[in-house]
């Protein structure tokens, strides 16, 4: 979940490699989830750019071909959404100030962080769908979190701890995915738990590692 006001504030100077005159340039950076709360596509898209590039790493990959190729595992961070905080009635009340602080927290924020995840991840599911390759992606989230184990602050002994095992229990439950209709998320039949498939992208990616590493030119000089 992206909250700015939780992570440090930085200033970067580098001097970039495409510039001619080799000039410095400064860097002002702030939590990267004010952009992109769910990163994956952004992820995939730096994929896409590389084999447009003609990256060695990945021309055996043609840009039709690209979504059969692609792993995609999305983690989330957590959310309540199913505890139901606001409704319209409520909402109509608010001014500027209720949108940005209710009860302890921020209904603004909270809307933007879940619209800007779901988004991404209803766009991912359409599109490998499309593809047919809906094995080749795989989100995991926890949408049932209450209380203090929904707040991206609560940095406690305690709190830590109980996360900890609300993950373990996420990795056995079974595979999710988007329901296209509802935007909820319904149990695949047959598909495993999150442990299994998290298993079997690693699997999937050690051996295509191994096959980079037997074709590679460093690998024939040895």
């Amino acid at each position: 979940m992206e909250k700015p006001t939780c992570l440090f504030r930085i200033t970067l100077k580098r001097t970039l490699k495409e510039s001619a005159r080799k000039e410095l340039k400064e860097f002002n950076l702030i939590d990267g989830g004010v952009a992109a709360n769910n990163p994956a596509l952004v992820a995939i898209s730096e994929v896409i750019k590389q084999i447009k590039k003609q990256n060695p790493d990945f021309m055996e990959i043609k840009p039709k071909e690209c979504y059969d190729r692609l792993l995609m595992v999305s983690l989330g961070t957590g959310s309540d959404r199913s505890e139901l905080k606001y409704n319209a009635k409520k909402a109509s009340k608010w001014g500027i100030i209720g949108w940005l602080y209710e009860d302890g927290s921020s209904p603004l924020l909270e809307c933007y962080n879940e619209a800007s995840a779901c988004m991404v991840d209803y766009h991912n599911c359409v599109v490998f769908q499309a593809f047919q390759s809906e094995q080749n992606y795989l989100r995991i989230e926890e949408d049932t979190l209450e209380g203090n184990l929904a707040s991206a602050d609560k940095a406690t002994q305690k709190n830590l701890e109980n996360l900890v095992e609300v993950g373990n229990t996420l990795l056995q439950k079974p595979i999710s995915n988007m329901d296209l209709d509802t935007g909820l998320y319904e149990p695949v039949e047959n598909g495993g738990t999150n442990q299994q498939a998290l298993q079997r992208f690693a699997k999937l990616l050690s051996d295509e590692k191994k096959l980079r590493e037997s074709k590679s030119p460093k690998a024939n000089t040895k």
